[in-house]
């Protein structure tokens, strides 16, 4: 499928309606301070001849404006006047120093190039700075205190038990204990065995300034040992550790640079293949620091740091195999299988990526005898192994994915043989037991889970309890049946389990986690379509308290993503509830570019296509409006990482359209992300300023690039955690530099950091609490709610 030719222009994806009459290839072709985002509407607005703009383009709603919404509005912009007042000290200002780089003839202006040096003292002074002001801004915000609180119940008010791995009857799963700050990691010998804490988070580091979390684990195929990382800070910079069950004792083990680390054991049960990144130097770029990770063994006691394990696959590991550049490597291995599949993955997702088989007994080395079978252009995005055959998760000439299975001693995707053909819905996740594969499958928002025989011809749908997102697949292959989570909206999460030696299809409860006391019956929620500005139909999901009277009136938060082909699962939130019982209601959007409805609806949401993600929003915005739900004066957007281009892309796109946007840990400045740890792995799905093509559609997502002076922008909080490994704290250093200096308006633009956080990953229960209290009271405020206006 072609995405753009930039010598012949840009053709439209699925999804994208070239009969709207909007010229789309404008935003990405020729000189530069006449395009981007923001340009391209000034100009669509104009409606020129033959041009049928919708109300989201125009900027014009069917919504009467009767005399109460006007002393609604009237009442908001005075709490508004009364809120600049009260933060007219303002934020600390930041030096403009242009730095001007020119991309293929396009000159591109960056005031604050110099704050993307985060160890500069002067960046840190205006950093400190920042986060004072914004913190003293917050904590003068009436009902915050007592909203932090709140959600802080309603986060830690269940017990929950989740990520489960089996292994034979022995279950793994994260612990959450009511009141606790952050997850354990235990065992149980079977669903009613007596629980056992492995890693308690807590313990780790009694005292010290910054707290540790749990990143990954991976218990070795008989149960006894179990591999697993812990970071600092959310810095995600885990250090592999081993314990032994059999006795409870720490191994010497600490293998550090295991960020994301893919663990797989050895049949042996004492050694197991692992993923570390190359030690950075002083003089490497920070693009480098976390790319190009090598697959190693390891045998229990022998080279506790890992320094003198041998490398067994990678890029430069061997002269005789050709392994692509990307961001990581990691080995699959299966208790019933005789080989090993080794992975080179562009970028730690689930893109289709190269794939490579061997025998399990010669992977020892620069001489293991890898056979390519599967390269990006084959579209396989999953690989599992059973016995003497691979089964693949493949998305060619299968947008919907497809199942295919191959010989692991000679695989040949273009003879495999099909399992489970491409159907109406979106096959997004399998796995593999004893008796058979199970499947999970999706419609927009609606999931099945299907059981299918190892030759495909016998085929069945469980029967689920209620409609939920079916999540969390967990198989072993020595064992029959399935595990899984089911949780929607107002739901909590239950842990289900099939057992094929039962009669019937139906999944059961297996009571591991324990009915919410926080789940309520007064919370619903409904699916609703808005249209996007070329015809497309975008998935709405509304969450508010029965009865919501559709009256304008409603503090409403509406959310998207929209990157990753990662979709946007229902999820049972109990914090939530906190902004519902103020009379709000929150939306989220299934933008294009997630995996609601397979690869053309991610494709159309990526690279440079990433403008339909950002009109998609806006339309989803648009939509709460005509239909009552709310207006502009109590509307905010929140999204967070990749989602940050949604949020600057609105802004651009019609800065009236939110009074509040939340911008977590965002991507702001796409131009220069490849520049920092986390932007080459990246490249697939956002594309590359070092091609013409990719300039243009980078240029185009980028909402730092198209912040424009004079504009009276909404009030704004961006919020980053110091210690980010994902995207650089500079990206919300620079866009509220950059907000702060070009809005128009009296609106507060606020810049919160954590100094004990990163991306989010592994935050605590009073950290993420905190963040909401902080986002939620900041939105209320400028939504003129009389209990959280400033002291």
């Amino acid at each position: 499928m072609r995405h753009g030719d930039p010598a012949r222009g840009f053709e439209p994806m699925p999804g994208v309606a070239a009969a709207s009459g909007i010229d789309l290839s404008a935003i990405f072709s020729g000189a530069a301070s006449s395009f981007g985002v923001s340009h391209f509407w000034r100009r669509c607005r104009s409606g020129g001849p033959g041009v049928r703009l919708p109300r989201l383009l125009t900027g014009k709603s069917q919504m009467k404006t009767t005399k109460a919404v006007w002393i609604m509005t009237l009442a908001t912009s005075l709490s508004v006047a009364a809120a600049a007042s009260f933060a007219a000290d303002g934020p600390p200002v930041a030096p403009v120093r242009p730095v001007t780089t020119t991309y293929f003839g396009t000159p591109v202006v960056d005031n604050y190039r110099y704050m993307e040096n985060l160890k500069d003292p002067e960046v840190q002074a205006w950093m400190k700075a920042q986060a004072d002001y914004t913190r003293r801004t917050l904590d003068r915000i009436a009902g915050r205190a007592a909203l932090a609180k709140q959600i802080q119940s309603l986060m830690a008010g269940d017990l929950m038990r989740g990520e489960f791995t089996r292994r034979g009857e022995r279950l793994f799963y994260r612990l959450m204990e009511p009141g606790s700050n952050l997850p354990k990691l235990a065992w149980r010998d079977g669903v009613n065995g007596a629980e056992h804490v492995i890693v308690d988070p807590a313990k780790l580091a009694p005292g010290s300034a910054h707290h540790y979390a749990l990143d990954w684990y991976s218990p070795s195929w008989d149960g006894r040992y179990v591999a697993y990382g812990v970071s600092e800070g959310g810095s995600e910079k885990s250090v592999l550790h081993v314990i032994d069950l059999s006795t409870g004792a720490q191994l010497a083990e600490s293998i550090d640079r295991t960020s994301g680390c893919v663990v797989s054991w050895r049949n042996d049960n004492r050694s197991f293949f692992y993923l570390r990144y190359p030690k950075a130097g002083p003089d490497t770029p920070p693009a480098l620091t976390e790319y190009n990770a090598v697959t190693f063994v390891h045998t229990l006691g022998e080279h506790p740091d890992g320094d003198g394990d041998e490398a067994v696959f990678g890029r430069g590991v061997s002269a005789k195999l050709d392994v692509p550049e990307g961001q990581g490597t990691y080995v699959l291995v299966s208790p019933d299988s005789p080989y090993a599949v080794a992975v080179a993955n562009r970028n730690m997702d689930d893109n289709p990526n190269t794939f490579y088989v061997a025998p399990l007994e010669r992977v020892s080395g620069a001489d293991t005898p890898w056979q390519k079978f599967a390269e990006p252009r084959d579209g396989v995005t999953d690989v599992k192994l059973r016995g003497e055959r691979l089964y693949l998760l493949s998305e060619k000439d299968a947008p919907r994915f497809q199942i295919l299975s191959t010989p692991a001693a000679r695989p040949d995707i273009a003879h495999a043989a099909v399992l489970v053909p491409q159907g109406p819905n979106v096959l997004d996740a399998f796995t593999i037991a004893q008796d058979a594969i199970y499947a999970g499958e999706r419609a927009g928002a609606s999931f099945q889970l299907r059981r299918v025989s190892f030759d495909g011809r016998d085929n069945a749908t469980l029967t689920l309890p209620f409609a939920g997102a079916v999540r969390d697949l967990s198989a072993d292959p020595r064992e029959p049946g399935v595990m899984f989570t089911l949780q929607n909206w107002v739901k909590a999460p239950r842990v289900m389990a099939f057992d094929p030696r039962s009669r019937g299809n139906a999944a059961v409860d297996t009571g591991l986690v324990a009915p919410s006391k926080l789940e309520s019956d007064a919370y619903e929620a409904h699916d609703e379509f808005a249209t996007s500005y070329d015809g497309t139909r975008i998935p709405v999901s509304i969450i508010a308290k029965k009865g919501v009277a559709r009256d304008g009136s409603h503090p409403t938060i509406v959310t998207g993503y929209g990157s990753y082909g990662v979709s946007m699962d229902p999820a049972y939130r109990p914090s939530w509830q906190a902004w519902l019982d103020q009379g709000g209601i929150v939306a989220v959007a299934h933008l294009r570019g997630g995996g609601e409805y397979g690869d053309a609806w991610h494709r159309a949401g990526q690279k440079q296509w990433k403008i339909n993600t950002m009109l998609d929003f806006v339309a989803a915005a648009q939509h709460l409006i005509d239909r009552r739900y709310t207006q502009r004066p109590y509307l905010a957007a929140n999204s967070a990482s990749a989602g940050g281009i949604v949020m600057g892309g609105a802004m651009s796109i019609d800065p009236g359209l939110f009074r509040v946007v939340l911008d977590d840990v965002g991507l702001s400045d796409a131009l220069r992300f490849e520049t920092e740890p986390n932007g080459p792995p990246n490249v697939p799905e956002m594309g590359s300023s070092s091609d013409e093509a990719g300039f243009h559609g980078l240029y185009a997502m980028s909402a730092y690039a198209h912040i424009h002076d004079g504009t009276p922008y909404p009030a704004v909080m961006f919020t980053t955690g110091a210690n980010d490994p994902r995207v650089s704290p500079w990206h919300m250093l620079k866009m509220a530099a950059r907000v702060q200096a070009a809005t128009a308006s009296a609106r507060p633009v606020l810049l919160r950091i954590d100094y004990d956080a990163g991306h989010g990953i592994g935050s605590s229960v009073s950290q993420r609490a905190n963040l909401l209290a902080d986002e939620w009271a900041f939105a209320l405020w400028q939504m003129g709610q009389p209990a959280f206006q400033p002291k």
